[in-house]
């Protein structure tokens, strides 16, 4: 019995995940809330407050168990928390958390275990010192219930906490408490009603609501509040509603002062909602950024810019969902706010954090299968493609809140379910040259010239640097070509980059091609960013003239390979990518076709409007297998489709400013063919289409890109020399596994038998050599990766079988093995009997195991023969077959013995009743 609990414990437990990782710290238990300043990280877990320094080591904790009894006094209560005496009576969960810099104090405001409001008061600087505490609402009771609270200035009056609460948050007749949607509290006893009051002026000021509200965020910019929220309008209709407040002389005034605005997304998208929020520093106009989910669930999302500058001009008090009193009679249909740009559709975004880097806006959002996102956007509201910063492995969601690290501002705070961790917001050292340093399109990242690598911007005092210019450009270096009515040729090259130099004359071009320098000596002198090169010869060869331009900008310079095309040989049938191929050889489109780009447009925009004219039928696709991948992509993938034959490669492309990737296809057989998924860092879907000769690509598939597997554990976790013992896997997202690799053995792959994302059934190999048990590690073969599995396992010999006993009885034949114990803990399911008589095979059923000290007694049976006696024993386990040879006579008897005894125990047991029966009656 000790044995099989030891078993349970094992298969049940769950690993301890407690390895410290550099740049996060791991937490107790699941984070409630996380506030930063300066140089202080606070999070509240469900059990403990925590106070990190801002590079994440641990300052001090505190218990939030043992909470103030009634009538404690906060002296009591104080020393009651720091000494952590074994009275604790409730637990105290943390809803708000506020620092209070200019206070020097940390506002932390939830419920306790009654349900009912608490509020501490803690210093700044040492969590432990509590400044003061009351039994009182100020914000939610719940964790996640829809509510919000900040800290909010009125002029000449100081700083207060606003709270915005949903409907089920505002009134509680067991814990004495009637608040309105939205509240301020007083932070000090000088404000008039006491620290935490909502009073003003022995009133009340009230703003409530009709409906069912959720308040998403809310902040101040100068002198005016923003409270952004859901307002239910219907069962499955949602408004994303906008509140203004402007802060006056009084809380009263505060609130009367209520303006509204709806937030649309889309026509019609009545219900979409706001999942997070983030305002766009700068000035004005105030641009905010937003997550919506455009579908009302937590799959399609999208990141929306608006314009959410108050306006005045709006009569005050005239909102439908919320008003200064009670909403009572009808109100005018609020002023509609449409979105300046759609910057990026990408699934399951949980969060936003908005940025500034000179002019380009910088996003990095969250992801609720855990990953952290860049996006840069440029002054137009062109996005550059996207990276992933951050990747969990086990599919953890980002906390709704992402913040900026203020001490260098060069990192960013990410919540993970029980961890936090500290991101750098740019990867710029992984740059090695210049052109990969531009190439990033990452406005964080600069070429220093003092010391010849990318560096961040603040790292590169005192120093030349080059970086991306200010609007959103693919490559580093575009150009152009121009032919004049005289025939001669001009080659106007442009640089995108930006610059500290502030002596721009020394900016050099040097045009060289195959046979030296290639432009006539009348050249106009270059202009940062710009050279201009007249070509000495007023033609271009048919396969076109490669070149090599050489810029020089103070003590930086770098080389760009040019290839030149003659503008008029770029013919053939209009299309979409004819029209991209001409303009990306710096010629423009026309009616007439491709031309010099003096003669037509030179925008890539232009192509979107072609549609092509084909004699023939596109390819199609119909399937691929597999659809769902890891990040590590998948060997042998297969597309199913119509007109595939003359398909080159598979394209894969994750949007149009990213570059795409591309794999050559084999196998066509023109309704089929097969081509690698190549790997990505990138969780989400990417599109694929087919790439003909000429270039083009047709199609549209989408191919989702998921987490890498990991595994845990083995059950069992041991086999024998032998092998092809049944092995199952635990862990998660190992449907994806390919083949499984011992590490005594890493030339050999076993294919798995069969996976789903959280086990994997294979077969282990034998081992080579069978002297002693030794350890083997496991690992999983995913496309082109070997991923290295957290648990060991073990080698032992092949199970011994001693002998065997048999005894006919009852219709059937009882068959006892015996084994030697051994720590392979072997199962009945593993083995297979056959009793062997007369040169005939007779299978054995299994029915049980016995274990004694140093043997092991597997039982079977086997039914419908005639009274025979066994002579041999066929055993087979994994792929090895064992016979044992006649049973001798004293284990039979014993077998008998072992079988008869019970049976005659229960014979006695009726004769000495039968007999007490007999007894009895000749008394009477």
């Amino acid at each position: 019995m000790v044995l099989l609990l030891a078993l349970v414990v094992i298969l049940s437990g769950e690993p301890a995940l407690c390895l410290q990782e550099e740049g996060a710290f791991t937490l107790d238990g699941d984070i409630r809330q996380f506030a930063v300043t300066t140089d202080t990280v606070y999070i509240a877990t469900e059990e403990t407050l925590y106070q990190l320094s801002h590079s994440l080591t641990l300052v001090q904790s505190l218990s939030l168990r043992g909470i103030l009894k009634e009538g404690k006094s906060v002296e009591e209560a104080q020393f009651h928390r720091v000494s952590e005496t074994t009275e604790r009576n409730a637990t105290f969960n943390v809803h708000v958390l506020l620092p209070f810099v200019a206070n020097k104090s940390l506002v932390s405001c939830g419920a306790t275990d009654n349900g009912c409001g608490y509020c501490e008061v803690l210093d700044l600087n040492n969590i432990k010192t509590i400044i003061y505490s009351e039994r009182i609402q100020v914000g939610p009771l719940r964790r996640s219930s829809g509510s919000v609270a900040f800290l909010m200035n009125i002029e000449n009056r100081g700083t207060y906490i606003l709270t915005a609460l949903r409907k089920e948050e505002r009134h509680s007749i067991k814990c004495n408490t009637d608040y309105n949607t939205v509240n301020i509290h007083d932070t000090s006893d000088e404000q008039g009603g006491g620290i935490f009051s909502t009073t003003d002026t022995s009133v009340i000021p009230p703003i409530s609501s009709g409906g069912d509200v959720e308040f998403v965020d809310g902040f101040q910019i100068n002198s005016t509040v923003y409270l952004l929220s859901n307002v239910q309008s219907g069962p499955r209709n949602n408004k994303v509603r906008l509140v203004w407040l402007t802060t006056n002389s009084s809380k009263t005034q505060t609130l009367r002062s209520l303006r509204g605005a709806t937030l649309v997304v889309a026509d019609g998208a009545e219900s979409s909602r706001l999942v997070a929020s983030s305002v766009i520093p700068g000035e004005p106009p105030v641009l905010w950024s937003g997550v919506f989910s455009v579908d009302g669930g937590q799959t399609n999302t999208e990141l929306v810019v608006f314009d959410i500058s108050p306006d005045l001009t709006i009569a005050v008090d005239q909102d439908p969902d919320f008003c200064f009193g009670t909403c009572t009679g009808s109100k005018p249909t609020p002023k509609r706010l449409k979105p300046k740009a759609v910057l990026l559709r990408q699934n399951y975004m949980t969060s936003v954090l908005a940025l500034r880097q000179r002019v380009w806006m910088v996003f990095f959002m969250g992801t609720s299968d855990g990953q952290l996102i860049k996006l840069v956007v440029d002054k137009n509201y062109h996005p550059a493609c996207l990276t992933v910063l951050y990747r969990a492995n086990d599919n953890r969601p980002v906390f709704p809140k992402i913040h900026l690290d203020q001490v260098d501002h060069k990192h960013v705070y990410v919540a993970l379910r029980h961890q936090v961790k500290r991101v750098p917001v740019s990867n710029c050292s992984t740059f090695t040259n210049l052109q990969e340093c531009l190439s990033a399109q990452d406005p964080n990242c600069v070429w220093c010239s003092s010391k010849r690598s990318c560096e961040f911007e603040d790292d590169c005092k005192d120093s030349e640097w080059l970086s991306i210019p200010e609007d959103f450009h693919n490559d580093p270096v575009s150009y152009k070509l121009e032919r004049s009515h005289a025939g001669q040729l001009k080659l106007i090259v442009q640089t995108h980059l930006t610059t500290r130099q502030k002596d721009l004359s020394g900016f050099a071009c040097q045009f060289v091609g195959a046979f030296g320098e290639m432009c006539d000596r009348n050249n106009p002198p270059p202009q940062f960013p710009q050279c201009t090169c007249i070509l000495r010869s007023g033609t271009l060869p048919d396969e076109g003239l490669n070149l090599t331009v050489r810029f020089r900008l103070g003590t930086v310079s770098f080389t760009e390979q040019l290839k030149l095309n003659n503008c008029s040989n770029i013919r053939g049938s209009p299309s979409s990518f004819l029209c991209e191929r001409c303009v990306k050889s710096g010629c423009s489109w026309s009616k007439t076709g491709c031309s010099w780009d003096n003669l037509g447009v030179g925008n890539a925009s232009v192509c979107q409007t072609i549609k092509s004219k084909m004699s023939f039928s596109p390819p199609e696709i119909s399937s691929i297998s597999p659809s769902v991948v890891s990040l590590y992509g998948r060997n042998h993938a297969v597309l199913s489709g119509y007109n595939l034959s003359d398909v080159t490669r598979v394209r894969f492309q994750r949007d149009t400013a990213c570059a795409a990737q591309e794999s050559p296809v084999w196998n066509n057989t023109g309704v089929n063919l097969t081509f690698h998924i190549p790997s990505t860092d990138y969780k989400g879907v990417v599109s694929v289409c087919v790439v003909l000769p000429d270039g083009s690509c047709h199609g549209n598939y989408g191919i989702s890109y998921q987490s890498s597997p990991t595994c845990i554990r083995t059950e069992p976790n041991s086999t024998w020399f032998s092998g092809k013992r049944t092995i199952t896997l635990i862990g998660s997202h190992l449907e994806f596994v390919e083949g499984v690799i011992h590490s005594h053995n890493p030339q050999d792959v076993t294919l798995p038998r069969s996976s789903n994302s959280g086990n994997l059934t294979y077969e282990t190999a034998a081992a080579k050599s069978t002297q002693q048990s030794f350890f083997s590690s496991v690992s999983l073969k995913v496309a082109n990766e070997t991923l290295v599995c957290s648990t060991s396992f073990k080698y032992h010999p092949d199970p011994e079988f001693i002998a065997f006993n048999s005894l006919t009885t009852m219709g059937y034949v009882l068959i006892i093995v015996e084994k030697k114990k051994h720590e392979l803990e072997m199962t009945t399911a593993e083995l297979s009997v056959w009793g062997v008589h007369g040169g005939k095979q007779h299978p054995c059923i299994m029915t049980g195991k016995e274990t004694s000290n140093k043997m092991e007694f597997f039982h079977c049976h086997i039914k419908n023969i005639p009274d025979v006696t066994f002579q041999e024993l066929m055993i087979q386990y994994g792929d090895r077959t064992v016979r044992l040879g006649p049973p001798s006579l004293l284990p039979q008897v014993l077998l008998i013995l072992r079988v008869l005894i019970p049976c005659m125990f229960v014979v006695l047991v009726m004769i000495c009743r039968w007999q007490k029966k007999l007894t009895t009656e000749k008394k009477l």
